[in-house]
């Protein structure tokens, strides 16, 4: 794939941040964040590479329940089957490639083509398909069956990977799991599920999720009010595959503090929030009484698909009782008014880096997690050999 200057001239400024200790980093050139060359590489070296996450196994409940997502241009339909297993195909029909499903729901025991009628069992494999006689050799429906897509669950969430070789997400994550395995977040119960469309390139969204900079600033309103900048902590190590950093939250904290039924979480870990980046799109701030995620799909350049969830820890969906959809509610506008306030901020980053003059800035500690980020960034779109052979050349 051929680029222009400016393009590997900002890959080679990636490449410098990446190689930069942190506590002289500074930001991603602008460039990265506007151009289609990037994002063609980006698909060619991420999207196509890595495992993405459509959303929570318990969102699929029973037999027949199905979300669906998408992997650059490739619809993905991740359902239950009649077995219990939770798996993954292209949704996309076999016969005039019309996608099967939209949105999440229930397809019972078969998908049904809203153009043809082409009927798929929950394994994938056609089962019904009207008005094919004549052919020769005979049609023969057997013959017929979706392509599947790796799935992994892990710790409860559901990821999926057009990469036949690509490691799988418990050998990645397995720095990660001595963190998160204390909460047993696969047992929360997803009470929210939204989609949206925001105006800003995808990079600009991850970066905003892993720091708590601006929280004080940019949610004074909302959770800037409980986030003691100070408590915030990150590992010593520096992992390939995620990030991740540590905050508490006080006693006026109105979410985020353990249910006082809550028996697995004991001492400081009662109170504290994890907020894992697995690599490249999912995110999600883990708190001992409930969880909210996003997990993106670039929309071109400038746009990107959102999608965001909640689920609550099983005891303090128990104690809710009769008020649970109260509660529900008032949560939802909650984040509603938080996402709100992080979508402006975003898009007018994004508006930003189409400026002329606009330029890279230092790192604050805060923003740590930016430049592991960096670095995976700099590992897939610039690669070893890459890398390896500009040092050479320098």
């Amino acid at each position: 794939m051929e680029r222009s200057r400016e393009v590997d001239e900002a890959l080679r400024g990636l490449h410098a941040v990446a190689q930069s200790p942190f506590s002289a980093a500074d930001t991603i050139p602008p460039l990265l964040y506007r151009s289609r060359d990037v994002e063609a590489l980006e698909m060619e070296r991420i999207f196509s590479k890595d495992w993405v996450c459509p959303g929570l196994a318990a969102d699929l409940p029973k037999p027949g329940d199905y979300i669906t997502f998408s992997i650059g241009d490739q619809p993905v339909l991740t359902l239950r089957g009649r077995d219990g297993v939770i798996r993954s195909f292209s949704n996309v029909c076999l016969h005039r490639m019309m996608p099967l499903v939209e949105g999440r729901g229930s397809c019972g025991n078969k998908m049904v083509c809203p153009y043809h009628a082409w009927t798929y069992d929950t394994e994938g494999k056609v089962i019904g398909a009207g008005h094919m006689g004549g052919r020769d050799p005979a049609f023969d429906k057997k013959q017929f069956r979706l392509p599947e897509l790796r799935t992994e669950i892990w710790q409860g969430w559901v990821y999926v990977t057009l990469n036949p070789d690509a490691p799988s997400v418990a050998e990645l994550l397995q720095g990660l799991l001595p963190v998160v395995e204390r909460y047993d977040m696969a047992g929360y119960i997803p009470v929210v599920h939204q989609d949206h469309v925001w105006d800003t390139n995808w990079k600009l969204l991850n970066e905003n999720f892993m720091e708590g900079y601006h929280l004080p600033v940019a949610h004074k309103a909302t959770v800037g009010a409980w986030f003691p900048v100070e408590d915030t902590e990150f590992p010593d190590e520096v992992f390939d595959a995620f990030t991740y950093q540590t905050f508490t939250k006080d006693e006026n904290a109105t979410y985020g503090r353990a249910h006082e039924s809550n028996t697995r979480l004991e001492g400081k870990w009662r109170y504290t929030s994890i907020l894992p980046t697995v690599f490249p799109t999912h995110m999600y701030v883990l708190a001992p009484d409930h969880l909210w995620y996003l997990s993106l799909r670039p929309k071109g350049v400038g746009q990107v698909h959102v999608r965001f969830g909640v689920a609550l820890a099983p005891e303090v969906h128990e104690a809710l009782g009769e008020t649970r959809d109260q509660w529900v509610k008032e949560l939802v506008d909650f984040f509603d008014r938080v996402n709100a306030e992080d979508k402006f901020v975003v898009e007018g980053i994004f508006k930003g880096s189409k400026a002329p003059l606009a330029s890279r800035g230092p790192l604050s500690w805060l923003e740590r997690e930016i430049h592991d980020f960096a670095r995976y960034l700099d590992k897939k779109l610039n690669g070893p050999a890459v890398s390896e052979k500009r040092i050479a050349a320098e």
